[in-house]
């Protein structure tokens, strides 16, 4: 789709955001679980294009050239270079975080293309591996021809020693217990992520990973006492979304001086912070 370049305020139409501030929050979203799949020079600029596009949340129409300016200004001239900005428009565009739209100026020349972020997917929370495994048939014909059939798809189970380093070891050793395969144990902590994200909280990441262990443990008496649990995983994400919310308004009247998460400056620019991710 070929659009007329012209004011980025002409492109209102395109955000998908209401404001700054939900803008904000779901890119916070995206940076909790696709931050990984960037190099630390695709995040330069991928965060540069966020800052360039708070002037109508969630749009930017500014050319690579003066994106990379920006950067190499920031960074004293060391910058990134124009493929890798562009390795991270790929990616992003592959991820579902963005979505680009090509421009053309009036004589039908291309100008500069139109970024316009994604709101993160409201989907169903991935599905959890049952508690329990369906018994083995003991006709051996059919179980040999079932093993046979799924040889080539058959994937690997790793256990709970090869979860990310990212998820603090409390949580997974109370999780090992009842889901033992990485893949679960990280599906699962990245429920936590999406339903932190969701408030403004400013608690110690210690205090909170008290309050997602109780929640887990919340679920698995859940899990033990009735059979109605269909989906464990988003059981877990809704315990764990009330209780962040509980703190949320606890800070809201209690706390009023508390920093925000994130904020944007006279210039323009947006600034964030994430408690699950700080280096500091």
């Amino acid at each position: 789709m070929n659009l007329k370049s012209g004011r980025i305020e002409g492109f209102e139409e395109y955000s998908q955001f209401k404001s700054v501030k939900e803008f904000n929050t779901y890119v916070e979203m995206w940076l909790a679980v696709k931050k990984h799949e960037f190099s630390k020079g695709e995040l330069v600029g991928l965060k540069r294009l966020l800052r360039f596009s708070a002037k109508v949340p969630g749009v930017c129409n500014a050319k690579i050239g003066t994106l990379l300016k920006a950067i190499n200004e920031e960074y004293q001239g060391n910058g990134i270079s124009r493929s890798t900005f562009k390795r991270m428009i790929i990616k992003a565009k592959d991820l579902g975080i963005l979505t680009i739209y090509e421009a053309e100026r009036k004589n039908g020349s291309q100008s500069s293309n139109l970024y316009s972020f994604n709101r993160f997917p409201q989907c169903e929370p991935p599905k959890a591996k049952k508690l329990y495994q369906p018994k083995e048939t003991n006709n051996l014909l059919k179980t040999n021809k079932q093993k046979s059939n799924k040889r080539n798809e058959a994937r690997i189970e790793l256990d709970h020693t090869f979860v990310s380093d990212k998820v603090p070891q409390a949580f997974i050793q109370l999780v090992k217990y009842f889901f033992s395969d990485a893949k679960t144990i990280e599906e699962y902590w990245h429920m936590v992520q999406i339903a932190a994200f969701r408030f403004e909280c400013d608690q110690h990441a210690g205090d909170v990973l008290t309050l997602i262990i109780q929640s887990f443990k919340q679920l698995i008496c859940k899990l033990k006492s009735t059979k109605t649990v269909v989906k464990p995983i988003a059981f877990f994400y809704g315990i764990v979304t009330n209780k962040l919310k509980e703190i949320f308004l606890h800070q809201l009247f209690e706390v009023r001086e508390s920093k925000p998460i994130h904020f944007v400056l006279q210039s323009g620019e947006v600034m964030y912070y994430d408690w699950l991710h700080s280096e500091s």
